[in-house]
């Protein structure tokens, strides 16, 4: 199709073109690569006769990915102009986890995307793309499920493609990579795309980077480290919850992320109930100035601005309040602490901050002592937390960005249960009244 040499990158249209029964690619972050198994897909299914079966499942590392990937097929029908009947989510319940994405061609071929799962990727016998398949949850099971049907003769002859950016050799993929030659590899990193014509600025995108390892795993297509899922999917549903309450008397808790640039900022406030700390609020605070985050943020510890006084009830139920000092989140942490008191804590993000608090919380969810609300803007921060350990044994915990921000509810949660685990008795609530006065009210009369 002329359409597609109009819009892919050249090494794309070599993926698509290449029409081997079994195709595994190892591509630089940043090059498209959900783009060109899309692409192929729709291609694929567009070009069936009347009444044809033909099915593509996408297995995703996630809900938001599965979803991302639709929205790269849904722009394929539209460019290569396929007949579509229908576009489906199917879900449980509205805040449910995603059971499966569906598109539905005129001519009875389906793609369907799904979360990756070891129990419903066995109920498919399908053309198969697996998707990021570096950072799945339980990869080797997932294999273990998918690739009988695969390969089984009686459910004609199916087409297996396996994309992703390495993530390290204790995983499926690196497996498949290295040591199985049946398949036909692609291997494409940022360098290759930008000499075939991707429009990136390698010293620029190097420089942003600032990380040798990071560079040589991420773009360069090198085995560096291993890489786990932090919070499985099976983890978090134990935890979640329609039926969470705040008693009105136990003690409250308060995390918050700061965002930079695009990323959100976020309040978590939970409350201990016996053993377990239930969360009852999480407030996403978009494009907010400064002040105004402060302020919501003192409100939630107890401060009642209309009538500038604290609500003393309530403000000392508060017992700490963890606040991301990373950055511009200094600024905030420091004059929180110093208008409302001991009782806010500004946490520095570094590699030892973060591996107590995410080891903490993914402890806190293997006991089940916490309960969260049922959100699937929540659930998919939380399951995009990575694991990273280096080839030098030392772990750190990672987060992909996109649209919706860095996993920052994940982190305002995290810090929310290091409030809820730090000994030590806070200060008494004792606000500098002149001074929130001074910092907030100032030219609003």
């Amino acid at each position: 199709m002329d359409v597609l040499r109009e819009i892919l990158m050249p090494y794309q249209l070599k993926w698509v073109e290449d029409s081997s029964r079994f195709k595994i690619g190892m591509w630089s972050r940043q090059t498209g690569k959900s783009f060109a198994t899309a692409c192929e897909a729709v291609v694929d299914c567009a070009a069936q006769p009347k009444g044809n079966s033909c099915l593509w499942v996408v297995l995703s590392a996630g809900e938001r990915q599965a979803l991302e990937w639709m929205e790269k097929a849904k722009k394929w029908t539209e460019a290569v102009k396929a007949t579509v009947d229908s576009y489906d989510e199917i879900r449980e319940s509205a805040n449910a986890l995603l059971s499966r994405a569906e598109i539905r061609f005129g001519n009875g071929a389906r793609i369907v995307a799904i979360p990756a799962n070891p129990d419903t990727a066995r109920g498919y016998s399908a053309n198969l793309v697996l998707d990021e398949f570096a950072i799945h949850e339980k990869p080797f099971d997932i294999w273990a499920a998918i690739y009988p049907s695969i390969t089984n003769p009686l459910n004609g002859e199916k087409r297996l493609r396996i994309v992703s950016t390495p993530k390290g050799r204790g995983n499926k993929f690196a497996d498949l990579w290295e040591h199985n030659e049946t398949y036909s590899k692609h291997k494409v990193t940022i360098e290759d795309a930008v000499r075939m014509g991707l429009p990136v600025d390698l010293a620029e995108l190097r420089a942003g980077v600032d990380d040798p390892d990071i560079w040589a795993q991420e773009y360069m297509c090198e085995f560096i480290d291993n890489t786990s899922v932090l919070l499985p999917y099976e983890m978090i549903g134990k935890c979640e919850s329609n039926n969470i309450a705040d008693d009105g008397q136990s003690p409250v808790y308060i995390g918050m992320d700061v965002g930079r640039s695009k990323d959100l900022s976020v309040i978590v406030t939970a409350v201990k109930l016996g053993d377990v700390l239930s969360v009852i609020d999480v407030t996403e605070l978009k494009r907010m100035a400064f002040n105004d985050q402060l302020e919501v943020l003192l409100s939630k510890a107890g401060w009642e601005f209309g009538a500038r006084r604290p609500l003393v009830n309530y403000a000392n139920r508060v017992k700490r309040v963890c606040i991301d000092s990373t950055g511009i989140g200094a600024m905030l942490a420091e004059e929180a602490a110093r208008l409302g008191g001991g009782k806010f804590e500004g946490v520095n993000f570094n590699v030892q901050t973060k591996g107590e608090m995410y080891g903490l919380m993914r402890r806190k969810f293997e006991e089940r002592s916490i309960r969260i609300p049922v959100s699937r803007d929540l659930r998919e921060d939380l399951h995009a937390v990575q694991r990273v350990v280096s080839t030098g044994g030392n772990v750190t915990y990672s987060a992909p960005r996109n649209a919706d921000g860095h996993s920052d509810r994940a982190a305002a949660l995290a810090l929310c249960i290091r409030a809820a685990n730090t000994t030590g008795t806070p200060a008494a609530w004792a606000p500098e009244v002149g001074a929130i006065e001074g910092a907030y009210f100032r030219g609003r009369h």
